[in-house]
């Protein structure tokens, strides 16, 4: 019996969903083989709450628990921590330096794929693979908004470019409209990504290391009736339809399957990761959006989605993860 140690939460805006991912892969984890000890993380603390809602706080020397006088360590870490500290290779550098193996990407990429300018720079190259024009921004220099118009046309998406999450994404078709969009991104980040808005199909794909073999999951396709999807489409029932699998001709399924697989490579990926694209309407060329290499896994989520539609047992998924990981 493994112990596994099951890390929720962290200090961005997706708390609750990083809750909501560890109750659903809980359940999902097999009770023959794993013993999982949900550990919550926070700025001021990190705690596992026991049965009878006693919270024990975690030694971090040696990340153990200690319960009704016997000392816990783990085996391995399930990191589920959506953003920061948990996808952006705090948690990963921390066990690195510990000795405990866990399910994601190392430190150095969590930390490059979370920022959304270094990953199209290291991905830029790859056959078949687009990127929109865009420019990078930094809050502690000047932000000439005409300058950013003559370089880019409109409309335009501006994002932080740190963090996993869609909150402080804004939409502009105008000059005017900038710098309430770059305030509001800049409230989240010091970094911030304006880049050319790309029309066509919104995809998002899992791919993941299995018993040692790159899968390419089915890709799902994502029908907002908002602007972009955004947190609210992504997390409110009802604004977004998602279509598992996607309707993709087996052409353009061989062509994503190897460019995801390239880039998975290129970033030295590990565990479960998932690509966001834009099938571009006219040109029906394939547009990078972003990657997550700690991607939602509640029961809705796109890679349980997914996993489901490869037909594989979500049980089986989590445990090769967790095999693959312990290797």
């Amino acid at each position: 019996m493994k112990n596994i140690a099951l890390l929720a939460g962290g200090f961005s805006g997706e708390y609750e969903v990083s809750v909501k991912s560890a109750k659903y892969i809980a359940a999902n984890l097999k009770t023959d083989k794993y013993k999982v000890y949900t550990i919550l993380i926070t700025k001021e603390r990190w705690f596992y709450v026991t049965d009878s809602n006693e919270e024990v706080n975690v030694d971090k020397n040696d990340f153990s628990l200690t319960l009704n006088g016997e000392k816990i360590t783990f085996d391995f870490a399930f990191i589920t921590v959506h953003g920061t500290p948990g996808e952006d290779g705090k948690l990963q550098g921390y066990f690195d330096m510990i000795g405990i193996p866990y399910n994601t990407c190392d430190a150095t990429t969590s930390a490059i794929t979370m920022n959304k300018a270094y990953t199209k720079a290291i991905v830029n190259g790859i056959e078949g693979l687009h990127a929109a024009k865009s420019m990078q921004l930094f809050q502690h220099d000047g932000h000439d908004v005409a300058s950013i118009a003559a370089r880019l046309k409109f409309p335009l998406f501006i994002k932080p470019n740190n963090g996993g999450s869609s909150v402080g994404m804004s939409k502009v078709h105008n000059v005017a409209a900038l710098p309430q969009a770059l305030e509001k991104a800049f409230n989240e980040d010091h970094q911030v990504l304006v880049e050319e808005f790309i029309k066509g199909r919104e995809f998002s794909i899992g791919i993941v290391r299995l018993n040692g073999e790159l899968k390419v999951l089915p890709a799902t396709e994502i029908i907002s009736s908002k602007e972009f999807f955004d947190y609210e489409a992504k997390y409110t029932d009802g604004v977004s339809e998602e279509i598992t699998p996607a309707d993709l001709s087996p052409e353009q399924y061989k062509t994503i399957g190897r460019i995801v697989s390239d880039v998975y490579l290129r970033l030295n990926c590990h565990g479960m990761t998932r690509l966001d694209f834009i099938l571009q309407e006219d040109t029906l060329d394939f547009y990078f959006i972003e990657i997550n290499t700690t991607p939602g896994q509640t029961a809705n989520s796109l890679i349980p989605q997914q996993v489901r539609a490869a037909g594989i047992d979500i049980k089986d998924f989590y445990d090769a993860l967790i095999v693959g990981g312990l290797r």
